[in-house]
């Protein structure tokens, strides 16, 4: 980012210390990235002061702020979503288990940065899970597993209209496979195939509008990138859990992908008219790979030295940093998930193999990542991609 203009600071992570460095560099529009900003109300104090930012409303942040919020909205606006129970302690969630059979999905109610989700399988399994998310809060939403095919669904809305992205898919567990605890993603690909146009329109029809209607009704509009995360079910699209701002990796391989009109309709959601705005897209699909600290999701290690990122870049990669610091002129780990390794190609199969070539030339001890990001959707459309490859 250092290459593309300055980056400050604040003096704290407060509405009032980033309205501050807007206001001393004469910011003409403000963009939100992470969830915390949005829920301690970022976009309110921007909006007071006569700021356009993009990114929603303290309240409409609550969406992705509690899961309990969230899922009364779905059901009040009559949007598709998994069985349910809401539970206020440990001991209400315990009792609620004899209502549903496993696998099981438990989730903490508050923000828990893509770790407060847990499936189990078992009785055992369960109790152990709520001891662990009770040290996140003492709501607990315990939710009907699901069958079906993920999907990340990414609209950027102007409180009554939404423009919707191309849909990804995230990669949550650690490991390959699916397998291992969850983490805040560790990888996503984008591909113009993920749903077919019509189910682009259900999405909308059925999940995204009826949000936004809803939103309006409690005295709420929805601004900024609503993100649902879907499950593709037998019977239709249901919601797995609302975000509200782009999603982190689905963001690196969405954006490697659009050409042009990003800042313009930036700027129109922002002034609450989207109407005329559109993304220019590459057709080519993208791929971004994860590469964690060793110790990820539970216990990250920081400072051990990145080697490679030139290596990397110069395959025609763009490494996006995250938990990265220089110490001197070193880079060094800072975080749990250390780097986002994007690339793109002219099919998915080929887009798969430019990224992984890219994060070959990366190297940090103990460094993790995935090795099938992308893979579900290679096993979908083999032979398409064969044909094209």
């Amino acid at each position: 980012m250092q290459t593309l203009g300055p980056c400050v600071l604040p003096q704290a992570a407060t509405p009032e210390a980033y309205l501050a460095v807007a206001a001393a560099y004469e910011v003409d529009l403000t963009v939100v990235g992470p969830e915390a900003p949005l829920v301690s109300g970022v976009s309110d104090a921007f909006l007071s002061a006569g700021k356009k930012i993009v990114g929603p409303s303290q309240a409409a942040a609550q969406l992705e702020a509690s899961k309990h919020f969230a899922k009364q909205v779905m059901i009040d606006a009559g949007i598709p979503t998994a069985r349910y129970r809401a539970t206020t302690s440990i001991e209400e969630a315990r009792a609620a288990l004899t209502h549903f059979e496993y696998p099981l999905v438990l989730k903490a109610d508050g923000l828990a940065a893509g770790k407060g989700v847990i499936i189990v399988h078992t009785r055992a399994e369960a109790e152990q899970a709520l001891n662990a998310l009770g040290s996140l809060g003492p709501k607990i939403l315990l939710e009907e597993f699901l069958v079906g095919e993920e999907a990340s669904f990414i609209a950027l809305c102007d409180g009554h209209r939404a423009l919707p992205l191309e849909a990804s898919q995230d990669h949550k567990t650690i490991f390959d496979g699916d397998t291992g605890p969850n983490t805040g993603g560790m990888g996503a690909y984008c591909d113009g195939r993920v749903l077919a146009p019509e189910q682009t329109r259900q999405v909308l029809a059925a999940v995204i509008q009826p949000t936004l209607d809803h939103m309006r009704r409690l005295g709420s509009p929805f601004t900024g990138f609503l993100y649902a995360g879907l499950m593709m079910t037998a019977s239709g699209p249901k919601v797995l859990e609302f975000n509200v701002r782009l999603g982190d990796p689905e963001t690196q391989s969405l954006l490697h992908r659009i050409r042009g009109g990003f800042a313009e309709s930036l700027r129109a959601a922002a002034h609450g008219d989207l109407r005329g705005a559109a993304f220019d897209w590459n057709p080519n699909p993208s791929v971004c790979v994860v590469m964690a600290a060793a110790g990820y999701p539970d216990k990250p290690r920081t400072g051990d030295t990145i080697h490679g990122i030139a290596a990397a870049e110069q395959t025609g990669a763009v490494v996006f940093q995250a938990g990265t610091r220089l110490n001197g002129n070193t880079l060094q780990t800072a975080g749990g998930r250390v780097l986002g390794v994007t690339a793109s190609g002219e099919t998915l199969q080929a887009a798969i193999r430019n990224v992984y070539a890219a994060v070959g030339e990366i190297e940090f001890h103990g460094m993790q990542f995935r090795n099938d990001i992308g893979a579900k959707g290679l096993k979908r459309w083999s032979r398409i991609d064969t044909v094209g490859t």
